[in-house]
């Protein structure tokens, strides 16, 4: 009697996940995420590229693959967030890993642990990857050097926010393709922005040109060095750029007042309606939140048709999800210490 004829096997999500990936990509960042500074173009792409499958996960009526079961991702939060906090506990679990989140007024640092005690703590619970913001620039690299297991920047101090300038570079290049040669204007107080330093590194691997822009007292001549030009009025720096990003006034991390008001902020570093037609006709307006309407974006602008904020939201799950893949499960394997 001859045997009768088999379907094949359909492919399981996460066969269907690691075959669109493709083998190559792994491992493409080392151990830990501390940081765009030294990233090459070829690693930061990976990521992007890495990303795009990722949303197409999120994009599915299920929207989990197995790739993290029976890994644990800790979030040790010593600020205060929504959307990042938010936006990497969705990546793990939509990978399926287990999260903690600790905060830092849950944490006992309230009680005068030190953040090397905390992470020895931690480290003797065995995460697999420890998720970190905290308030002093550095904190991430003192404790990625504490702990086995990965090590996410989620912004530390005025350092860097690596993980919020990949998921902007996503977004560019979602609407606007290959960023080479392309005019990027960022706006705001730069001095104690970390988002604007990851940009940097980043925009400036791909091949962008990058215009900085704010208030004397807020910008620094060190952005020159990594190859910025710097603004101190709004209109030469938006002046046919394809990409205008506005960054909030950090007031918190300024110990004095470096400007004279918010109104009189808004009047000369406000993006309106009519500074945006400065801008090419396509342009993509960015901001990475909180935001403070009508300060340094009107609400017109901020919901207007150029706005791309949300995108940006959407974008770094896609993009968080990404790095736990490409740091937790496809990192295992690699020696670590």
């Amino acid at each position: 009697m001859p045997e009768r004829a088999t379907s094949p096997r359909p492919p399981t999500s996460q066969e269907s996940l690691d075959f669109a990936i493709g083998e190559h990509h792994a491992p493409l960042l080392g151990k830990h995420l501390l940081g765009l500074e030294g990233l090459s173009r070829e690693q930061i792409q990976g990521v992007l590229d890495v990303a795009r499958r990722m949303k197409d996960v999120s994009e599915r009526p299920v929207k989990k693959v197995p790739t993290l079961r029976g890994k644990t991702v800790v979030c040790l939060f010593h600020e205060a967030s929504t959307r990042t906090r938010s936006s990497f506990e969705i990546a793990a679990k939509r990978l399926s890993a287990d999260t903690i989140n600790v905060g830092g007024s849950g944490s006992s640092t309230t009680k005068g642990e030190t953040l090397l005690d905390t992470a020895l703590n931690l480290e003797a619970m065995r995460p697999d990857a420890i998720v970190v913001r905290h308030s002093e620039s550095g904190a991430c690299n003192f404790l990625a050097r504490q702990v086995e297991c990965p090590v996410i920047n989620a912004g530390d101090g005025a350092h860097e926010h690596p993980s919020q300038g990949l998921l902007d570079l996503f977004t560019m290049q979602e609407r606007l393709g290959s960023l080479e040669g392309l005019k990027v204007a960022i706006v705001g107080d730069l001095l104690h922005s970390r988002v604007v330093r990851s940009n940097l590194y980043g925009l400036r691997a791909l091949g962008a040109e990058v215009h900085l822009c704010g208030p004397g007292t807020l910008i620094s001549p060190w952005f020159e060095s990594y190859g910025a030009r710097l603004h101190r009025r709004i209109e030469p720096a938006i002046e046919g750029a394809d990409v205008i990003m506005m960054l909030r006034i950090q007031r918190e991390r300024q110990g004095t007042s470096t400007i004279p008001s918010l109104r009189e902020y808004e009047r000369f570093f406000g993006l309106s309606p009519a500074r945006v037609g400065l801008a090419k006709p396509d342009v993509i307006i960015m901001h990475p939140g909180p935001m403070n309407r009508g300060v340094e974006i009107s609400p017109e602008v901020a919901d207007g048709p150029y706005s791309v904020i949300l995108d940006q939201v959407t974008n770094g799950v896609a993009v968080r999800m990404a790095l736990l893949y490409l740091l937790v499960a496809r990192g295992s394997d690699a020696p670590r210490g």
